[in-house]
């Protein structure tokens, strides 16, 4: 007569069988979760507001507060759009973003493109039911199709001649870092830069660990800790993680990270065992940050913050990682990230934007920061006008 394992161990463990198999049994239901990417989505009005503001909180916020003489609302600048994974070949997806609803696809050969969703001809949403026809595409009310690299229309299957100036608005945009990224600007203009590609990432070097997505309903020009001395057309942003273990600190988690916008982006670190390296930065809608510890490994987190309205911000967290190194860490600091940027959430939510706001001689970094913001803004961006009462978008 056969024995299978699980039985062998039984006859062999004695009164200890029953505890032993239950942690057999946790172990083979947990490891898997210690590698499977870690996975966290707050929906809009989730987090950082306050309890009185009812179920549609997000909306109540952004009506009850004032919200001060504004910036203008999206700075000119590389934007998410999308990871390229939710993007397979043939698929169109609905957007709304920047004020605008767009429409995403990819063609049979690989290519996205992003387009304006209304049709020019009756209005219809190319993305609502539109389809993919070689390198255009195609809109479901009257089969008119528009090619992605130009938005220039190629086919109108019933008339005999298609007018030049039928077209529909083409957005630059690129794939880089697993992502689909849209250029914005105000004039039109087309990209003055490049995103940088990180090499890790792209060779495979660096797996994907997790992810993070919250909404934040707030300008998307933050006020971040100054710098004391900062350096020539930059501002530093400053995060402070500390590690509290059933009631006890444990400094050697701690980690201290501050980093400089600028078109190179610098980082330094104050904790021993850890070192940012210098990583790329472009616009206000990006931010890498790359990490090396002793024994913690090698990895960078891609932070992406995408104006959806005037007041309100997509923020995604991404965690690249070694191979070599358990999951579990890279899902611990990207959560420990979480924990962090949810207490600034609710100051973010229920805050006022000010533009005289009141400052002492070591608050200078917080108007440094602001005219280093400046540059992504050109006199042609639109500000939102200040409303008399509520404020309702």
């Amino acid at each position: 007569m056969g024995w299978c394992g699980a039985e062998l161990l039984a006859a062999g463990l004695g009164d200890g069988a029953p505890l032993f198999l239950l942690l057999f049994f946790l172990l083979l239901v947990l490891l898997p979760g210690c590698w499977r990417p870690l996975e966290l989505r707050r929906g809009p009005g989730r987090v950082g507001y306050l309890p009185e503001l009812g179920p549609s909180r997000g909306l109540s916020a952004r009506r009850s507060r004032r919200p001060g003489a504004l910036p203008p609302p999206y700075p000119n600048g590389w934007y998410r759009v999308l990871d390229s994974a939710q993007l397979p070949r043939g698929a169109v997806r609905s957007l709304a973003l920047l004020g605008e609803r767009l429409a995403a696809f990819r063609t049979q050969d690989g290519q996205a493109h992003v387009v304006d969703a209304y049709c020019p001809h009756l209005g219809a949403d190319l993305a609502a039911g539109g389809r993919v026809v070689g390198g255009c595409i195609e809109c479901p009310f009257h089969g008119w199709r528009f090619r992605g690299e130009d938005g220039k229309c190629t086919h109108i299957p019933y008339a005999g001649k298609v007018p030049d100036f039928a077209k529909v608005r083409s957005w630059p945009c690129c794939e880089v870092n697993g992502m689909l990224l849209l250029w914005y600007h105000c004039d039109g203009t087309d990209p003055t830069w490049a995103v940088p590609e990180q090499p890790e990432v792209t060779a495979g070097e660096w797996v994907f660990r997790g992810q993070t997505e919250h909404f934040v309903d707030a300008h998307i020009q933050a006020e971040w800790q100054p710098e004391p001395e900062p350096h020539g057309h930059c501002s530093r942003m400053q995060l402070q993680h500390t590690a509290t273990i059933f009631g006890k600190h444990f400094s050697l988690l701690d980690l201290s990270v501050s980093a400089r916008q600028r078109m190179r982006f610098q980082m330094d670190n104050h904790v021993p065992s850890l070192k940012v390296l210098c990583s790329p930065q472009v616009g206000p809608g990006l931010v890498f940050l790359s990490f090396k510890h002793a024994f913690l490994g090698h990895g960078i987190i891609l932070q992406t913050v995408t104006p959806l309205e005037p007041l309100l911000q997509n923020v995604v967290h991404k965690i690249y990682y070694q191979k070599n190194v358990p999951a579990i860490i890279p899902k611990f600091i990207l959560r420990a990230e979480c924990i962090q940027f949810e207490r600034d959430v609710t100051i973010w939510n229920n805050k006022q934007y000010l533009p005289k706001p009141l400052l002492v001689c070591e608050d200078t970094g917080i108007q440094k920061h602001r005219r280093w913001f400046a540059q992504f803004y050109s006199e042609r961006s639109t500000r939102q006008p200040v409303p008399k009462g509520n404020l309702d978008w």
